[in-house]
């Protein structure tokens, strides 16, 4: 199986629904994030605030690159993946891209107690997501199909996935 890939801004159920296709389809899940702390032995909040967000993406290219080659995975990728064109080839090249979206209200409540994200640990979360959510929306069109969370059920969004995935012969039935 190629692997799937999810990207979207935070918020948009990526890990959640990455974990779930995961164990429906009996391949392995992988978070990038995850790996990121791992990699540096630190959250990914102190990276931002120690190193920055340039050396963040320069060891997120890396390990998306490192992950990208493998087979039969379940990827969850940080919001921003998409910003560098380069990961956006390597997910492609051995997988399928899919973008989980979610209207920014929809955002702004789900991600409202998220003190870990660097990116919304500013005085208004919401015109940062808004602005955010419009500089990536042409890297989110990259994907090879998306679907819209906002007022979908976890299980809809994971059928509408594998629906897609059969329809376009990406797995079996």
């Amino acid at each position: 199986m190629k692997n799937i890939a999810l990207v979207g801004f935070m918020g948009t159920g990526k890990t959640t629904i990455a974990c779930l296709l995961a164990e429906k389809f009996k391949v392995e899940f992988v978070d990038i994030d995850e790996l990121i702390e791992a990699k540096q032995q630190m959250r990914i909040v102190d990276i931002f605030a120690e190193k920055g967000e340039v050396f963040f993406r320069q060891v997120e290219k890396q390990v998306v690159a490192e992950i990208a080659c493998q087979q039969n995975k379940i990827i969850a990728c940080g919001g921003g993946v998409v910003l560098d064109p380069e990961n956006i080839v390597n997910l492609k090249q051995n997988g399928i891209l899919i973008c989980l979206q979610a209207k920014p209200e929809v955002i702004i409540e789900r991600t409202k107690d998220y003190v870990h994200r660097p990116l919304l640990n500013v005085p208004n979360p919401e015109e940062k997501i808004r602005g955010l959510l419009k500089i990536r929306e042409i890297y989110y069109a990259k994907a090879d199909y998306t679907v819209d969370t906002s007022s979908l059920s976890k299980l809809q969004v994971v059928g509408k996935i594998e629906s897609w995935l059969k329809t376009k012969n990406l797995i079996a039935d």
